[in-house]
């Protein structure tokens, strides 16, 4: 397995600097950079493990009662916790308990504000990078503390299901404000993909919806006031505070931890009499079925994170590699599809697995509105004569198809 990119601020001063398995090139001006292999990989083998620059969870995720480390996003429930809560059955007893990666005695508190995290090594870590300056100490609960506002401000705008938070640009501003260096955390956010005033402003609407500019006007006021630093001057004035959200709504990789799925895969590794698995199959299925009935789709942790190598992926309806979260923290382990050879580009899809079989068309529609750009990969190129229609109007064409045909049907029936 490949080992995580610990070096991640050498890696991100420059942003041709490479790996010994991967390196960012610049392509050209209309796809930017890209990443490529520097040797080959093997379909399912790890190409790397990154962590975020910055990461944090959803807000209303959070509001929810999803207990995740501040740090690293890990699930703070054991998994018998979360499969009561989210089943609504409080009585609820997992089998083979000894299976959840939960530790709650290894468990810390920040002294002054109470945010929870998974052990001292992230409590420790998130004081060094940016919690000294974000620690509401007894405010943490304040409904008018200007951060606090700013997050209700956020709630307001920006409902599940949510796709990304202010809570990356607090980061951003909080990790500046306290490195030493402020110049060289300035400059390694520079190396995220920037976007024309147009484009900043269709991101913007995308996110907000049709009052956008009265709320991002509304989020700038309180985010100024709630974190003005002369050193980043140029990120609060509304063309810079717009600047910002863009980077974060582009960039954004969703972060997804579960403490019961981690033991359902546990589970699942388990070598069982075959009476045995059948008993345990059948009890995690009805689990399932529970917790749909009573909480919907809404199971894990969820968060999002700015990755540098990640971000410089560009997308393929033909991915050869895919972003995952095996260890269910903020770690994304980059494991490719398909063999790559060296020199080779890695692609990744940001279209979800139904979306990527959907008509060209289709997927041109969801690439334009969400990410400002248009797909000339091979399936797109290869499927340049289809038809220009979505895929619901194929299919109520195809409906509109079955109707006429039953009527005529009927008519000659008739005759």
């Amino acid at each position: 397995m490949a080992a995580p990119v610990d070096d991640m601020f050498s890696l991100c001063v420059d942003p041709c600097k490479v790996t010994s398995s991967v390196e960012v090139r610049f392509i050209d001006n209309v796809k930017g950079k890209g990443l490529f292999a520097k040797r080959s990989f093997k379909k399912g083998e790890t190409i790397f493990v990154e962590r975020p620059v910055v990461s944090a969870q959803f807000l209303w995720n959070s509001l929810y009662k999803y207990k995740a480390c501040e740090y690293c996003l890990r699930a703070l429930e054991t998994a018998e916790e979360n499969a009561r809560r989210l089943s609504g059955n409080p009585a609820l007893s997992l089998p083979h308990p000894e299976l959840c990666r939960v530790r709650p005695e290894l468990h810390q508190a920040c002294p002054q504000c109470q945010v929870m995290y998974c052990s001292s090594e992230c409590r420790q870590a998130a004081a060094d990078q940016y919690h000294r300056v974000l620690c509401l100490g007894p405010s943490e609960d304040d409904p008018d503390h200007p951060i606090n506002k700013l997050k209700d401000a956020w709630r307001s705008v920006h409902y599940p299901p949510e796709t990304s938070s202010i809570m990356l640009m607090i980061k951003m501003v909080a990790v500046v404000k306290q490195a030493k260096d402020k110049a060289h955390w300035q400059k390694l956010f520079s190396h995220f993909c920037s976007r024309t005033a147009n484009e900043e402003e269709e991101i913007a609407h995308k996110l907000l919806g049709e009052q956008f500019r009265g709320q991002l006007g509304l989020l700038h006021s309180l985010f100024r006031a709630a974190l003005y630093d002369d050193h980043l001057s140029r990120w609060f004035v509304p063309e810079g505070f717009r600047s910002l959200f863009a980077l974060v709504g582009t960039n954004g990789q969703g972060i997804g931890t579960s403490s019961l799925s981690q033991w359902v895969h546990a589970c699942d590794a388990l070598e069982l009499p075959d009476q045995q698995r059948e008993q345990l199959d059948s009890f995690i299925d009805q689990l399932y079925k529970d917790i749909d009935k009573e909480t919907g789709e809404f199971l894990n942790c969820e968060g999002s994170g700015l990755y540098l190598l990640q971000s410089s992926c560009n997308h393929s309806c033909i991915p050869n590699a895919e972003a995952s979260f095996p260890d269910s923290n903020f770690l994304l382990h980059l494991n490719a599809l398909s063999d790559i050879s060296p020199g080779q580009e890695i692609c990744i899809s940001y279209l979800d697995f139904c979306q990527r079989d959907r008509s060209r068309h289709s997927r041109h529609k969801i690439l334009r509105e969400n990410y400002l750009f248009v797909c000339s990969c091979s399936k797109c190129v290869s499927q340049m004569d289809e038809p220009d229609v979505t895929s619901e109007e194929e299919e109520e064409g195809e409906a509109e198809g079955e109707t006429e045909g039953d009527e005529m049907e009927d008519e000659m029936t008739d005759v």
